[in-house]
This record gives structure tokens, sequence and C-alpha cells, in this order.
């Protein structure tokens, strides 16, 4: 199940904290390596190694992607200029070449070891599926057919889409657990008198967790990881309140702004994971419909439960086993995020010290 591969690079994730307590650590590798096993099982029923060459030229192309597409935006809206020399928009294509590369690699071992009576991951389910229609529906057009490429670029959004973000958004919390060390402990009492020592956080946990649930959706609220969401195209004539969009007319969301509006959130620069909560401390899912972080309508994000669920069990097991704190010497970079594909972190630090409780006491993984 997804909770399961979840809560086993959870594990993963707790043991390399372990292996470097005595010494302060960037946990945005570390971080990223766990959501990417967890999309790569998804995937292809795969996880990587530290160290693992493969993972290091995805960490490489994944950061050339986030770094440049964002700047091609007005290429988006006005293609002639993909024409025009442009070093970004060239570093942009060798590294979705790199990306292409690295997928149909591991799409050809799929193909190669196929067998239809057995679907292990989202890679198998495709190549049926694909066989399915060719089996069955040979009289159609070959523009409906379920192409090679149109199965690696399905395995790449979800790549695209579930790793980066994702792994910002853990990165903006640890950052604010480090800002907010009293908005850390207030967790850390919440798991101890829900859970306790004698187990791990699960899934049904969120339901008793809404302080640690309040934190993750301010986080969400207060940097959105994508600030102008995803580009859209009107496809007929419509309109926005008094304004009138024409058929074809990209349409930018600009959901920074809709998550710190005045008239619908109280001191929105400021970071209040109870604005999220009722006054008897139960949660409030949505205490404004301009909270939006995974977007809304039929182009809601697909991956938003897949999210929800790494975001609050890499948390739980992190704070229920380990204190972060900022490195002696140290100076925390302010929150302020590089605004991009993605709302990127700046660089920092940690001190991962594990809790009293479990220096004495071993729970079986």
């Amino acid at each position: 199940s997804f909770e399961f591969g979840v809560s086993q690079q959870a594990t993963f994730l707790c043991a390399t904290l372990s292996a470097t307590e005595n010494s302060s650590l960037d946990m945005g590798p570390e971080l990223t390596r766990a959501v990417t096993n967890v999309v790569c099982s998804l995937c292809f029923n795969s996880s990587y190694q530290p160290g693992d060459p493969e993972f290091e030229s995805m960490l490489q192309y994944s950061r050339g992607i986030v770094d440049t597409v964002a700047k091609q935006s007005m290429v988006d809206i006005f293609s002639w200029l993909q024409y025009f020399p442009n070093k970004d928009l060239a570093l942009l294509k060798k590294c979705v070449e790199m990306r292409d590369k690295l997928l149909h690699q591991k799409f050809e071992k799929h193909k190669e070891a196929f067998r239809s009576d057995s679907v292990n991951d989202l890679m198998d389910a495709l190549l049926r599926a694909k066989l399915n229609m060719e089996n069955n529906n040979k009289h159609l057009f070959c523009e409906q057919e379920l192409t090679d490429d149109y199965l690696l670029m399905t395995v790449a959004d979800i790549f695209g889409a579930g790793v980066e973000t994702t792994t910002t958004v853990l990165k903006w919390i640890v950052l604010y657990l480090l800002y907010y060390p009293e908005v850390q402990q207030k967790i850390q009492e919440e798991l101890d008198q829900k859970i306790g020592f004698n187990r791990h956080p699960v899934l049904a946990d969120r339901q008793h967790l809404n302080y640690l649930e309040a934190t993750i959706s301010e986080v969400l609220r207060i940097r959105p990881v994508a600030p102008l969401l995803i580009p859209h195209e009107a496809l007929a004539d419509t309109s926005i309140g008094e304004y009138h969009i024409p058929k074809g007319t990209e349409v930018v969301i600009n959901l920074w702004s809709i998550h710190h509006d005045e008239k619908e959130w109280e001191e929105p620069g400021k970071f209040i994971p109870d604005r999220f909560l009722d006054k008897d401390g139960n949660r409030i899912y949505s205490p404004s419909p301009s909270f939006l972080p995974f977007g809304a309508g039929i182009r809601v994000c697909l991956g938003e439960t897949l999210a929800k669920m790494e975001l609050f069990l890499f948390i739980a097991w992190i704070l229920q086993k380990f204190s972060l704190t900022v490195p002696e010497g140290d100076t925390l970079p302010e929150p302020e995020g590089k605004f991009g594909v993605v709302l990127q972190v700046p660089t920092y630090r940690v001190n991962a010290t594990l809790r009293e409780p479990w220096k004495e006491k071993v729970i079986e993984q």
C-alpha cells in the first residue's frame, strides 16, 4: 500500500538522522531521496540507495528543470521567443533530455520483463492498458493509441509533479519548525499523548493529531509550493468577474496573493498554525475558501492524497523520535523563497537529536 511505502521510507530517513546525530546535516537530499523512492516504488517498483549514480543524475536534472522552467514563462506566453538565443532555455532542454533518457532506459527494462498477468507498479499497469487497447481496439485511429511516448510522458509528469513539490513543502516545514521551536514542542507533546513510544505513527492517527495537521496546513498557506500554480488556457470565451477572457488566453493564478489576502486572512504574513483550529482545538480544514494549496476544480492536483500522506507521515515520524535545532554557530536564513516553478527553500543545516525516551527505548521497526 501507499502507506506502507511511505512508512518504509520514513524508517530509512530516521535511520539516516540517527547516524548523523552528532553532526549537522542538510536534510534536503535525504528528504528528496525519501520522496523520490516513494514515487519510484509507485512507478517502477524500485528505490535508490545513498550514493546511487542514477539518483545523483536525477537530482541534477531535477534541479536544472526547477531552476530554469519558471524563467521560461514568457516563452510559454510568447512562443516566438524560443527562436532567440537563450542560455536558460538551452539548459532546460538539456535537463529534459537527461530526464527522458533515464526514463526511457527504465521503460525499456520494464517492457522486456513485462508480463500481462503480473502488475507490480504503474508502469506495468500502463503497459497492460496499452496491450489491451491494441488487442481490442485495432479499428481505432492511430492518434487514439497509447504510444510509448504517451506512457513515458505520463510517468514523467508524475515524477515532475510528485517529487519536487512534496520535497519542497517538507523543507519549508522543517525550516518553520526551526524558527518556531514552541510549535515543534507542541507537536511532540501531541505525538507523545496520542501515540506514545510503543509504536510508530500511522495514517489513521491524522484524525487525532490536529495541531500537526494545522501546522502543515499553515505552511502550505504561508509558503505555497506553487505560488503561481500551473498556467491554464481558456478553451472557450468566458469571463472572470467583470473581465472577459477570450478563447486561447493564457491564465495565471496568483496563489501567493490569494493566500496572503488581508480580506481573507488575519495577519497573513504571520505563521499561526492555530488559524486552522477552532477554540476547542478541533481542526478547521479550510478556514477560508481562499485556501487552495492544491488548486481547485477539475484541474486540482491529482497527487493531493499522496502528498498529504507523505507530509503527515514523514513529519510525524521525524518529530516523534527527534528534536530539530539550529547547529551552534549557524544562522537560519530568512524564510523568503526563491520564486520559480516551485517556491524554492533557502539552504540550511539541522541538528537532529534523538529525544530522551528513544535513547533508552528501542521499538521494532
